[in-house]
């Protein structure tokens, strides 16, 4: 079923049918109303119904699925007190944590024990959780089949409520065969809700395995952003061969007199959309007057220049929101190490957070954040999913996501409940079809940011300074790396560079 086009009234979410301790509980943590797919999916939930429920990211779907599971859960507890009697399974640790301590919010004066079993974390203390009997399970799909395979004593077969939040993402092959084994561990006999911000071919799949009559609540089309997120491209070259930036500017220098000692280049970059050449600031002022000599020398400073643009396009964005909380993506984990740290001798309060870190080092990145000790979170995609930081004011896509759909979760990490925000895409002219894939899914078409190339230069001198700083922080005189703060980081900042090099010096040989 789809949400109605017309606006509603109001409704409380006593209207919904929630009980007052509940009622309670959400007044206490700020909701005074409930949002589309609170409004959708709790009567239906109510009524005892599967769901497969799709919405965008920052819109409630956590509340949506936490609030009927915990008042089925007290209508239980009145004839007894029902152990294991729902698991919400999460692709990601930090997702798990995060729906774990809203269920604890919302089940604070009810006596809710709820346990968490994800990677990364001792299994012997989790044990020790799970013998307590918790009533709620929030989990991974890999250390709940850890659990379920090797701690004695623990099973699910009291199981009442399954939910797979991010169900798209638990369908991916990394977590189908554990999602398989868990299915056939637990009972047929039990309510079964999919929440999800993207839809895909595998959530219809499990649809018809494992869900009875489910009713479909879409408050949104299947692939959609909130209306108060702000998207914006920003265009930045990538790293020119000498002969073809060449070939560019002296195809846009204009020769009116064969006697002139100097001429006219226009200033040229590559039309994202249409590949064809246009007048807009890249290069250089709209029109600038050059003699031979000088054409030959700027070829070769941009060529020089053209490895440290991208980080100088990145900080450019960061200054479009200064001071603001920001994520950042890559796609690789050792660019979040090495990114963080040619901010942090920028003088920028910048921290990486990538699934090569220890579960401790990851929480404590993500809590300093969301405390605001550092106001930028340099991160790969474990973090596109899910994570509820309200105050995020911009997300920057250092690197274009590959797959389309990823960038939807992404740039959910800001505009959250209502909030305005921004996402600021950094493309090159190899990512052209990917962004153009991003533009086509989403169905918007999005602004440029076009800067003057002397605010570029400007950062140019402070950008290239502070990464030569940053790789002579990886090695020390006598090759001791530092001691303290950042050894593991800057391990990972030597791998990088190192695989840099390599292809550097490939390119070269070729």
């Amino acid at each position: 079923m789809m949400a109605a086009e017309t606006e509603e009234a109001v409704k409380t979410f006593a209207d919904l049918g929630i009980c007052e301790q509940l009622v309670e509980a959400c007044e206490r943590l700020g909701w005074k109303n409930p949002t589309k797919i609170q409004v959708e999916a709790i009567p239906h939930a109510l009524q005892g119904k599967d769901l497969i429920a799709l919405a965008q990211t920052g819109s409630g779907k956590t509340a949506a699925f936490a609030l009927p599971t915990l008042q089925a859960l007290l209508q239980a507890s009145v004839t007894s007190v029902p152990a294991f009697y729902a698991c919400i399974l999460s692709p990601t640790r930090e997702l798990a944590i995060q729906i774990a301590e809203q269920f604890e919010a919302l089940g604070s004066d009810i006596g809710l024990r709820c346990a968490v079993l994800v990677g990364g974390v001792d299994m012997g203390l989790q044990t020790i959780a799970l013998a307590k009997r918790p009533h709620i399970v929030v989990a991974t799909p890999g250390r709940l089949l850890d659990h379920l395979s090797n701690t004695k004593g623990f099973s699910l077969r009291t199981l009442k409520y399954l939910i797979l939040d991010e169900a798209d993402r638990l369908l991916n092959e990394e977590f189908e065969k554990s999602l398989d084994e868990i299915l056939t561990a637990i009972p047929q006999d039990r309510k079964t809700y999919l929440f999800s911000a993207t839809m895909t071919m595998k959530v219809r799949k499990l649809q018809r395995a494992c869900l009875r009559n489910p009713v479909k609540i879409e408050v949104a089309s299947k692939y959609s952003v909130v209306e108060t997120l702000r998207q914006q491209l920003l265009f930045c070259p990538a790293k020119y061969k000498l002969g073809d930036l060449f070939f560019k500017i002296l195809s846009s220098a204009s020769f009116p007199n064969p006697k002139c000692s100097t001429y006219p280049v226009a200033d040229l970059s590559i039309n994202l959309r249409t590949g064809e050449s246009h007048n807009h600031s890249l290069l250089c002022c709209p029109v600038v007057w050059y003699s031979w000599i000088d054409i030959v020398l700027l070829v070769l400073r941009l060529c020089h220049y053209s490895p440290q643009f991208l980080e100088c396009y990145l900080v450019y964005a960061l200054t479009l929101k200064s001071g603001a909380s920001t994520m950042v993506f890559t796609r690789t984990c050792d660019a979040t190490h090495f990114l963080a740290l040619v901010l942090r001798n920028l003088g920028l309060r910048a921290i990486p957070i990538n699934g090569h870190m220890s579960q401790c080092k990851r929480l404590g990145a993500l809590n300093k954040f969301k405390a605001g000790e550092c106001n930028i979170l340099i991160c790969t995609d474990v973090a596109s999913r899910g994570l509820d930081i309200p105050s995020v004011d911009m997300v920057v896509n250092y690197d274009i996501p590959t797959n389309s759909k990823d960038y939807i979760h992404r740039v959910g990490r800001t505009a959250r409940a209502g909030r305005s925000g921004l996402a600021v895409s950094l493309v090159n002219q190899n990512e052209i079809g990917w962004f153009k894939q991003i533009e086509d899914l989403i169905g918007i078409r999005m602004s440029d940011i076009r800067p003057h190339q002397e605010e570029i230069m400007l950062l140019l001198k402070r950008v290239t300074e502070a990464k030569r700083i940053s790789q002579k922080q990886i090695k020390e005189p006598g090759g001791q790396k530092r001691k303290g703060r950042g050894d593991e980081d800057e391990e990972e900042i030597e791998k990088y560079m190192s695989r840099k090099d390599r292809k550097f010096k490939k390119k070269n040989k070729g």
